[in-house]
């Protein structure tokens, strides 16, 4: 009992087991939703290497059997985009480093306007999937645990949660799992999260399946060079360039805000 008032006035944060043994019926409940959406997250993650999900969506063997597959797709058209949308909302909900080779692919199967609303449509779905999966399991129990430097990041992220987020998703400094998981530890809202996810990734996604539909000339042109095809041939600089514009574009308000608050201070 002491230990449950000592948990009650926030002194020191109930751990999982904690909360499981000591709580309510709708805690332990709750506890146990997390624990079992972890353990699917975990098992799925698991099952898709080992059944080598991530060397059958390598940028070579999916470029090894091009022909096949844009066959399928001929023969098969919307079975194939149903096929391609749930595949690629799997790849990013277990993080699966495939996306961007799904990407350039989607383009060379479907064309660029189809192709890229495939993938921002099945990109959008797999990124809050996995956003409210993390916030389900991790995102209270960090932010109980989180120190007064945490506490203040998080809450100037979220008075700025959408431009934050449309800066990450236009320029692509970090992995795309981890600005998928990172705003659910900082309480973002979900339509925060969603809208930004879905406009930040038009750019580079509409400009990788452009240039999926070019294939079979990158594979000419490294043939030619006696290079291994790889995803800096498509990674061109004037890409990156231009991604790099369009986040510096989009971040120009939180300069804005900071400059003048700075003025306002003087």
């Amino acid at each position: 009992m002491q230990q449950r008032a000592i948990n009650t006035e926030g002194d020191t944060p109930p751990t999982p087991s904690q909360a499981l043994a000591e709580g309510s019926g709708e805690d332990r409940r709750k506890i146990a939703g997390r624990l079992l959406l972890l353990a699917l997250l975990v098992a799925g993650g698991f099952a898709a290497y080992a059944f080598g999900l991530q060397r059958y969506l390598s940028l070579n063997a999916l470029v090894h059997h091009r022909e096949a597959l844009r066959l399928y797709v001929e023969a098969y058209p919307f079975q194939a985009a149903a096929v391609f949308f749930l595949l690629y909302v799997t790849v990013v909900v277990f993080s699966i480093p495939a996306a961007s080779v799904l990407t350039i692919f989607a383009g060379f199967l479907f064309g660029c306007t189809v192709g890229g609303f495939l993938v921002v449509a099945a990109a959008s779905l797999g990124s809050c999937l996995l956003f409210l999966a993390a916030r389900s399991m991790f995102g209270d129990l960090l932010r109980r645990r989180a120190g007064p430097f945490l506490a203040r990041f998080a809450d100037g992220f979220c008075r700025n949660a959408f431009v934050y987020l449309l800066v990450l998703r236009l320029a692509p400094i970090f992995p795309f799992f981890i600005v998928n998981i990172a705003p659910a530890f900082l309480a973002v809202k979900l339509r925060t999260f969603a809208i930004a996810t879905l406009i930040g990734i038009i750019p580079a996604t509409f400009a990788y399946t452009w240039l999926g539909g070019g294939l079979d000339e990158v594979i000419a042109r490294a043939a030619a060079a006696g290079r291994v095809l790889s995803l800096s041939d498509f990674a061109t600089p004037k890409l990156s360039v231009a991604l790099v514009a369009l986040a510096l574009i989009a971040a120009l308000p939180l300069a804005f805000k900071w400059v003048w608050s700075r003025r306002k201070a003087i």
